[in-house]
């Protein structure tokens, strides 16, 4: 089979067409304003912080501790299609006179809830942090991106979702952080 170069050109011009069709609707989705609200996004009080001992709890056994300061998010949603919501995590962590290494590995979660009910998806995440000799803490911010958000239809809007931040901790860092004792650092 053999193409003229007018045919050619007449298929090229056809799939230019239908990829600008595509990309169009796109463009239209991505300008439409949200129907409602981002997901209510929140830091479950008791992992909000995290503080690793070695020894007993001690101010002089802290090894390594973190906060979580602040979180964000934005969204977009169109039409039925799903919540597509970026999260920024602002965490401050600490090195304590117990820290045996510059390095450690915090380790935090992100889970998306329908509004006080059923859990819908959960995800760890590890962050490497390393704080120098001499450097007390540091501080940052992560970013997750592209979390979906399942809709059963275009009825159902952001308001309907949360989404938890904490960290993920042992079952003893859970209980010290429900004790309500406190070991509060400079800088943190």
């Amino acid at each position: 089979m053999r193409f003229s170069v007018s045919s050619i050109a007449a298929l090229c011009l056809s799939l230019l067409a239908l990829s600008a069709c595509g990309s169009s609707e796109k463009r239209r989705l991505a300008n439409m304003t949200n129907p409602g609200l981002c997901p209510n996004i929140f830091v479950l009080s008791d992992a909000a912080r995290v503080i690793d001992f070695a020894g007993e709890p001690a101010l002089d056994t802290v090894a390594w501790s973190g906060e979580i300061r602040d979180v964000r998010t934005r969204c977009r949603y169109a039409d039925d299609l799903p919540i597509t919501a970026q999260v920024e995590i602002d965490f401050a962590i600490g090195r304590g006179p117990a820290a045996q290494t510059d390095m450690t590995d915090i380790k935090y979660f992100v889970a998306v809830t329908r509004a006080n009910r059923d859990l819908i998806a959960k995800e760890e995440f590890k962050i490497p942090v390393r704080i120098d000799q001499g450097v007390a803490t540091a501080s940052f911010t992560k970013e997750i991106e592209d979390i979906i958000i399942p809709r059963k239809d275009a009825n159902i809007g952001g308001a309907n979702f949360e989404i938890a931040v904490g960290f993920a901790l042992t079952r003893e860092q859970i209980l010290y952080n429900r004790s309500g004792r406190s070991l509060k650092f400079q800088g943190l």
